[in-house]
């Protein structure tokens, strides 16, 4: 393992120096600025028990705390040595803090789950101990790194969770179905396993869909989830076009006819169905299909996989094709029919669906589904799949994540401490002093000792030691209830 005492920008190594002498306190928080995702105006907190447990205390003790003293300094000086020049990192504030045994830190964050208005402070974190001032900060590079991500999956799935649920109650009688409406496909294509892992348990905040399944272990692991008790998260037996390919283009029908049947006689199963002609496979093997379909037990799941989503599944009306013309959702009902439920809109029979997994955006299933409902269609005919496309195309700045410092003691004076770079629009102004999230998700800045306590920041860590822990029902149950 690498020492955790290396997880920092080398700019990072010498600030302990640079701040004025005396100096017993930093205190900073970490706030979303910005958004880039249109008509988003929050974000979801989430990771932060993680960050605790895997970074301020299993990745701490392993390598640092419970390491051999001497040969973790020796490390550390020979990492700065070859890198910042021979002598210019000291390390007798590393050495102390080995001695002292733990993390001198309080981080103070909002409940998991909640839903954070742009530039409210996720979290805060400060020393508990004067000698250690430098530490806060010092973490800041592993705690921007770790947190980023998590919370910006969460919030971009709680946005694809609010769209479907606003959907489904003004065309749909099937309001519990949203949960599965949003199925992660984004492991294979993200940048690391480890931010696979955060971001599928991000998204299974809102949805129980996955294919990321060492997500669901994870969530056992850091939020307490239990999958012989709740539903972490489910998906179903699929194809690929491996599959497809070797059963022959010449007997694809033959394939379809023995996944149903033989293979998956009963239950759920998803087929790619755009292996060589999708419109060929809806219009005629499909419908050479029907009776075996509606006899099943289970339902049957047509994947398009390639071409414009919005024009698959809803018809391109500028098509010379008249199959193309119609789209999928059409052409299925002509063939299996179905139900009009209350609203007056058309959901298909309980034995034929859709799922489309290429390329979906939060603008795209929002076209999908507007065109759905145009068309006279429920939304809930409808399963996404959300990939890469959607959870790897963002960054830090997606929400703007930034910790910066806002308070300070300098030999018993307590500093309020602020940016605002006379050259940047706004965007970077921080706040100042010690900080106070109200109970309507306000910020207060410049309280008093007394008043900071007394807001929705609970303490999550102090001194070594997590406290309120949380789990995923109740994470789970924030997000549900804030849906109106």
């Amino acid at each position: 393992m690498i020492p955790a005492i290396l997880y920092k920008d080398f700019y990072k190594a010498d600030h302990r120096r640079q701040y004025p002498e005396g100096t017993t306190k930093v205190y900073s928080n970490l706030t979303a600025r910005i958004s880039r995702v249109p008509g988003v105006d929050h974000v979801v907190v989430f990771g932060i028990q993680y960050f605790i447990k895997d970074f301020l205390q299993r990745r701490f003790n392993e390598s640092f705390f419970k390491a051999d003293k001497a040969k973790v300094i020796a490390n550390y000086q020979r990492r700065m040595d070859g890198s910042l020049g021979k002598g210019a990192i000291t390390t007798k504030h590393l050495e102390d803090l080995h001695d002292l045994g733990y993390l001198p830190i309080l981080l103070k964050a909002l409940p998991e789950g909640t839903i954070c208005p742009l530039r409210v402070p996720v979290l805060t974190i400060t020393n508990t101990h004067p000698d250690f001032a430098w530490l806060p900060n010092y973490l800041e590079t592993i705690l921007s790194n770790v947190l980023w991500h998590p919370i910006t999956s969460a919030t971009i799935a709680y946005e694809y969770r609010k769209l479907l649920h606003d959907f489904a109650q003004y065309t749909s009688d099937m309001p519990d179905f949203v949960q599965w409406q949003g199925h992660d496909f984004s492991m294979r294509g993200q940048t690391s396993f480890e931010s696979s892992l955060v971001s599928a348990a991000a998204h299974m905040l809102s949805f129980f869909g996955t294919d990321t399944i060492p997500a669901i272990d994870w969530l056992e692991h850091f939020y307490d989830a239990d999958s012989d008790k709740e539903m972490i998260g489910g998906s179903v037996p699929a194809t690929e076009h491996s599959v497809m390919c070797l059963g022959g283009q010449a007997t694809e029908y033959d394939t379809y006819l023995r996944l149903i049947t033989e293979v998956y006689p009963k239950g759920i199963v998803s087929i790619v169905s755009d292996t060589w002609d999708y419109w060929h496979v809806l219009d005629v093997t499909v419908r050479k299909l029907k009776d075996t379909i509606m006899a099943r037990d289970g339902k049957v799941v047509i994947r398009p996989d390639s071409g414009d989503p919005v024009k698959i599944i809803c018809g391109d009306r500028e098509s010379t094709d008249p199959l193309a013309k119609l789209g999928t959702m059409q052409i299925l009902w002509n063939i299996f029919g179905g139900v009009v439920n209350s609203k007056g809109y058309r959901q298909l029979n309980a034995h034929i669906g859709v799922i489309y997994g290429d390329s979906i955006t939060l603008e795209r299933c929002e076209t999908i589904c507007k065109q759905l409902e145009i068309m006279g269609f429920a939304s809930t005919n409808m399963v996404f799949g959300i990939g890469s496309y959607t959870y790897q195309y963002v960054t830090r700045d997606t929400f703007g994540f930034a910790m910066k410092a806002t308070y300070g003691i300098v030999n018993g004076e307590a500093r309020e401490i602020f940016k605002d770079p006379l050259t940047d629009g706004g965007v970077k102004k921080s706040a100042k002093g010690l900080l106070r999230v109200n109970a309507n998700l306000t910020l207060s800045e410049c309280v008093s000792d007394m008043e900071e306590t007394t807001g929705m920041l609970e303490t999550v860590f102090i001194d070594g030691i997590a406290k309120n822990v949380t789990n995923l029902v109740e994470i789970r149950s924030k997000i549900n209830g804030s849906l109106k």
